[in-house]
């Protein structure tokens, strides 16, 4: 039997593996675990543990991070946004982004899948189909990676990278368990943020799941169902009116706040009358706050990136509305790294070649 991946596990998880596969020094089991976690180091006989329980340790589990391939940076004025490109250990290439929040602060953007099976039309991550789902230990892997690998300061984490974070709902979910184990990382609920294209089924079963402080986000970025069609083919599944009727049900706390991100595409949803819908959509939600994402161009284009006047008047209108209204900064533009273009152009030559399977 291959050895466990620690930082796939909970703590519970690994303590009941333990019991079973290390005779002696399971006892240990909490400090490996918060040294494989918390310091990215699992050295079981740094912990005064003996050879023999140390060399148990090593054959019943494993702390292998993500390789980095390479990173890229743009220069900001909040800071810098750097994109790293990650090689999983099946040679597949996955990309997350730190991005600089301003006094100190940075978010991790990660991903959950190698690919994307959703199709949205204005997503470069699309255009390489759904090659598989990342595992547990992948996604927090990430972070690992990020923090001491590369020596990235992560506070907060958004799953807004490469995939549908619902469409890998059970380890989206396992990672989540791992980084608010109190015993490992410790993260609380409220710093991380699920970004979803809409999947309803998943909503409703992330409902269930007992996470009172865990950030929702949408991407809704159309207001009429023909629209949003042929720019999310998801829609066509769900319309509109069945994901309106999931996120005015989803309400995990009394002061939760929707978070409905809307990336605005000139000639395609930037008419007053979208704002007007997108009030609209969000009449029964309890809580909303729209954040209004300039488009970024990718390597097919659908359009332009609106001008800065463009995306003023849009947040204008939406304001008339009554609706709370954020701007997105556009950051990592330059470096493909910004919402919508994480992807990967080597993967897609592989792909066409078939030297690559694509999941159904």
């Amino acid at each position: 039997m291959s050895p466990r991946p620690i930082h796939g596990l909970t703590f519970a998880e690994l303590q009941r593996e333990a019991r079973a596969l290390v005779p002696r020094g399971h006892g240990r089991a909490s400090a490996v675990y918060q040294a494989a976690v918390r310091e990215g180091r699992f050295e079981p006989e740094a912990l005064g543990l003996g050879a023999e329980a140390s060399e148990a340790w090593r054959a019943a589990f494993d702390l292998r991070l993500l390789d980095v391939v390479r990173v890229t940076e743009e220069e900001g004025e909040l800071g810098t946004t750097a994109k790293a490109i990650l090689r999983t250990d099946d040679g597949l290439e996955i990309e997350c982004v730190r991005i600089p929040m301003g006094r100190g602060r940075h978010t991790l953007c990660i991903s959950s899948q190698v690919g994307c099976k959703m199709g949205c039309a204005f997503c470069e991550t699309a255009r390489l189909g759904l090659l598989r789902h990342l595992r547990t230990d992948e996604i927090v892997g990430q972070v690992l990676t990020a923090r001491h690998t590369l020596g990235w300061e992560v506070r907060n984490v958004v799953l807004m990278g490469m995939g549908e974070a619902l469409d890998n709902y059970d380890h989206v979910v396992h990672a989540l368990r791992v980084f608010n184990d109190p015993v490992g990382f410790a993260m609380g609920q409220e710093r991380f943020t699920i970004c979803t294209v809409g999947r309803v089924d998943g909503i409703e079963r992330l409902a269930r799941e007992g996470f009172k402080r865990l950030n929702l986000s949408v991407s809704l970025n159309a207001t009429e169902d023909a629209t949003r069609d042929r720019l999310m083919p998801v829609n066509r599944k769900t319309p509109l009116a069945a994901l309106q009727a999931a996120l005015a049900s989803y309400q995990p706390r009394a002061n939760f706040a929707l978070g409905l991100n809307y990336c605005l595409m000139p000639g395609l949803n930037d008419t007053r009358e979208d704002a007007a819908r997108i009030a609209e959509f969000c009449r029964p939600i309890r809580r909303v706050l729209v954040n209004v994402i300039p488009y970024n161009p990718g390597n097919a284009p659908l359009t332009r990136a609106p001008t800065d006047d463009e995306v003023d008047a849009f947040i204008g209108w939406l304001r008339d509305e009554g609706l709370p209204v954020r701007k997105r900064i556009t950051k990592g533009r330059s470096v493909m790294a910004a919402c919508g273009q994480l992807g990967n152009v080597e993967l897609r030559a592989r792909r066409r070649a078939g030297a690559l399977p694509v999941v159904d």
